[in-house]
């Protein structure tokens, strides 16, 4: 099995994650605008407790699949809760473990700050 590397999106992943993101978006049959593509880069990059936040999967220096989340509120509990929105990978690595390292990674970001509800919605 190939080595995943898993880090947080820097600002200079731009063209892969919007290559990766229209990926994950076509898979579901959808596009947004573009003034969504510009509003949601910038917050990945923003400051502030509930803004989204991303992490970009590689395989040999490769960008392959990507994960956004995001921090919420509970009225169950005083520690928020993690909703891992969005987790793609390239239909070409799939199966080897991509989805499982961005998942992993999301869960140990989260603990760091005392967040152990990690959840998603699959379609």
């Amino acid at each position: 099995m190939p080595a995943i590397e898993v880090r947080p999106l820097q600002q200079s992943d731009h063209a892969d994650w919007r290559r990766l993101w229209t990926a994950y978006l076509e898979f579901y049959e959808t596009t947004v605008p573009e003034e969504v593509y510009r509003t949601t880069w910038e917050r990945l990059f923003t400051a502030g407790e509930f803004e989204p936040k991303g992490f970009l999967a590689l395989i040999d220096g490769k960008a392959v699949g990507l994960t956004h989340y995001i921090y919420h509120r509970s009225c169950w509990s005083i520690v928020n809760n993690c909703y891992l929105q969005d987790l793609f990978a390239d239909p070409d690595v799939r199966g080897k473990g991509v989805g499982a390292a961005l998942i992993e990674a999301v869960r140990r970001e989260a603990a760091k700050i005392g967040v152990s509800k990690v959840f998603w919605v699959k379609h």
